[in-house]
C-alpha cells in the first residue's frame, strides 16, 4: 500500500501531520473525517525510510522482475498464436460497439441498487463494472471510477462524455453528488430514462407506420408516372385511338421528364438551402432562433418544454431538501438543458434574485409556462417553497402525461392527412389511366 502524508486540523483549530499506509487517497480521507479531522493536504511518498519496509520493497522488485520474465514469455506466446478470423473481426467490432440509451439505464439501474445498499462510489462503480456487456461503456465506467478514486466528483469525468450521457443527466449526477443525496438523484435518473424510452417508443409506434406509408406512396406517385404513363400512351397510340391521358397526369409526367433532366439545378438549391440554414443555426443568434422554435413548434413545442421545466424543478426540489437556498438552488440547476432559452430563463432568474427582484418574473413573461404553474411558484414563495415545489413537480408529470396523451392522438391525423393528399394524388394521375385501359373501351374507337 501506498505511504500518505497529511496535514489536518483539528475541531480545536490544532494542526497535526502522520504518515499512514492506506489503498488509496480516498480511504485515508474519508477515515480522517470520521476521526474529526480536517484535510489540509494530503501527500504521497515515494521513499519509505525504515529498513522493514525496504526489504518489502526489495522482496517486491524481485517478484516483480520473476513475473516480468513470466509475462514476457506468455505475451510472445501468445504473439506466435494467430486469432481466428472470426475472433479479430468480432474483436474489433466490440472495441467500437455503439453504446445504447438501454446500457446507460441498465448501468444506471444496477449503481442506483448498489447506492441504496449503502455501496461507496467505489465499491459501487467496482462491482457495476463487472456486470456491463458494452465493451466501450465499460471502458467511460472505468475511467470514471479512475476519477473517483482520485478525489474526483463523478459529473466531472462524465462532463467529458457529454455526447453518451445527457446533460439533463450529467446534471443530475452534478446535484446528487454536491448535495449529498446522489442515491435520491440516481433514482431520479433511472425515471428520466425509462419515461424517455417509453416516450420514444411511443412516437416511434405512430410514426414509423404512417411515415412508411407516406413513403411509398410518394415513390408510387413518381415511378408509377415516369414508367406507366408512357406505357399507357403508347398503347393508346399503337391502336389508332385518339384517347389521351388525363391534363394531371401528362403535366406531371412532363414536369418529372423536365426535373430528370435539369436534375442538378434542384439539388444544388436543396443542399444550398440546407447548408444555408445550417449555417444559420451555429451563429448565436440563430441558434437561439431554432432553440426558441423548439419550444414554439406545432405538437410537439409544448412537451419539449414541459420536460425541460419538469427537470429543472425537480433539480430544484433536490436542492432545496438539501438545504441550499434557492439562488444556489438554480445555479447548481442552470445546465439541466442544452436549450439556450431555458439558460436564459434561468440566467435571468438568478440575476434578479442579486437586484431583489421576483425569481419567477422571466418564466412568466416569456409566456412559455402557464399561468396554474407560476401561481403554484409564487404561492410556495409567500409559504413553503419545497412542499408547493413537491406539489408542482406532481403537476408536472400529469400535465406531461396529458400533453403526451395529445401529441399521440393529434399526430396520426396529421399525418394521415399527408397521406391521403397524396393518395388522392396517386389515384388521379396513375391509376386513372390504368382503370381506362383496363376498361378497354378506347379499343373500339381505334377500329372504328
Amino acid at each position: 500500500m501506498p505511504l500518505y502524508k497529511y496535514r489536518a486540523a483539528t475541531r480545536t483549530g490544532d494542526i497535526v501531520e502522520y504518515k499512514t499506509d492506506e489503498p488509496n487517497k480516498y480511504v485515508l480521507l474519508k477515515k480522517l473525517k470520521s476521526n474529526g479531522l480536517y484535510p489540509i493536504s494530503v501527500t504521497v511518498l515515494n521513499k519509505r525510510t525504515d529498513k522493514k519496509v525496504n526489504k518489502q520493497k526489495k522482496n517486491i522488485e524481485t517478484s516483480n522482475s520473476v513475473l516480468k520474465k513470466v509475462r514476457a514469455e506468455q505475451i510472445e506466446k501468445n504473439m506466435n498464436k494467430k486469432d481466428s478470423l472470426y475472433k479479430r473481426i468480432n474483436d474489433s467490432l466490440q472495441k467500437h460497439q455503439a453504446i445504447k440509451k438501454r446500457d446507460i439505464l441498465v448501468f444506471t439501474e444496477n449503481f442506483y441498487l448498489l447506492k441504496k445498499a449503502n455501496f461507496n462510489n467505489i465499491h459501487a462503480l467496482t462491482t457495476v463494472i463487472e456486470t456491463i456487456d458494452n465493451p466501450t461503456l465499460k471502458a467511460i465506467i472505468e475511467d470514471i471510477l479512475l476519477g473517483v478514486e482520485a478525489g474526483e466528483n463523478m459529473y466531472t469525468t462524465m462532463e467529458y462524455y457529454s455526447s453518451i450521457f445527457p446533460p439533463i443527466y450529467i446534471n443530475m449526477i452534478k446535484v446528487g453528488e454536491l448535495s449529498g443525496s446522489l442515491t435520491n438523484a440516481l433514482q431520479q435518473a433511472v425515471k428520466y430514462l425509462e419515461d424517455t424510452e417509453a416516450m420514444n417508443k411511443k412516437l416511434k409506434e405512430i410514426l414509423i407506420p404512417n411515415l412508411v406509408q407516406f413513403v411509398l406512396l410518394f415513390v408510387l406517385a413518381i415511378v408509377g408516372t415516369l414508367i406507366s404513363v408512357p406505357m399507357i400512351q403508347n398503347v393508346f397510340d399503337s391502336f389508332g385511338s385518339k384517347e389521351k391521358l388525363p391534363p394531371l397526369t401528362i403535366a406531371f409526367s412532363n414536369f418529372l421528364n423536365y426535373i430528370s433532366k435539369i436534375w442538378y439545378i434542384p439539388v444544388t438549391i436543396i443542399v444550398v438551402v440546407i447548408l444555408a440554414i445550417l449555417a444559420y443555426i451555429r451563429t448565436p443568434k440563430g441558434k437561439y432562433n431554432f432553440h426558441y422554435f423548439k419550444y414554439r413548434m406545432p405538437i410537439f413545442g409544448k412537451l419539449i418544454y414541459a420536460i425541460d421545466f419538469s427537470r429543472l424543478v425537480q433539480s430544484i426540489l433536490l436542492n432545496l431538501k438539501n438545504g441550499l437556498r434557492i439562488q444556489e438552488a438554480l445555479e447548481t440547476s442552470r445546465n439541466i438543458s442544452n436549450n439556450l432559452v431555458m439558460l436564459s430563463l434561468i440566467e435571468s432568474s438568478i440575476n434578479n434574485i442579486l437586484i431583489g427582484q421576483s425569481w419567477i418574473e422571466p418564466f412568466e413573461k416569456s409566456g412559455l409556462s402557464t399561468p396554474m404553474i407560476t401561481e403554484m411558484l409564487k404561492i410556495g414563495m409567500q409559504t413553503d417553497l419545497t412542499e408547493m415545489m413537491e406539489k408542482l413537480n406532481d403537476y408536472m408529470q400529469i400535465d406531461i402525461d396529458n400533453i403526451i396523451k395529445r401529441v399521440i392522438k393529434v399526430l396520426p391525423q396529421v399525418v394521415q392527412v399527408f397521406v391521403g393528399i397524396v393518395l388522392i394524388f396517386v389515384v388521379v394521375v396513375v391509376l386513372v389511366p390504368m382503370i381506362n385501359v383496363y376498361m378497354g373501351g378506347w379499343m373500339l374507337e381505334g377500329y372504328v
